[in-house]
């Protein structure tokens, strides 16, 4: 049985198998459009500052 996905940029049907080389996308233009929101910083995950200790509440200081 082949997985099928939704492609995270347009929503369209696609199947998870080796042939697909976008997988889990359906295309290069939409591998191309979720590589560009990252680089625009459009996702983010969340984490310390650089030089926060992780879990300290910035309003603390």
């Amino acid at each position: 049985m082949v997985a099928v996905v939704d492609c995270p940029t347009c929503g369209k049907k696609v199947e998870w198998t080796e042939a697909n080389k976008y997988r889990p996308f359906c295309s290069e233009r939409c591998k191309q459009v979720d590589l560009g929101a990252w680089a625009e910083q459009k996702y983010v995950i969340p984490g310390a500052r650089p030089g926060e200790e992780p879990g300290q509440d910035p309003s603390d200081e």
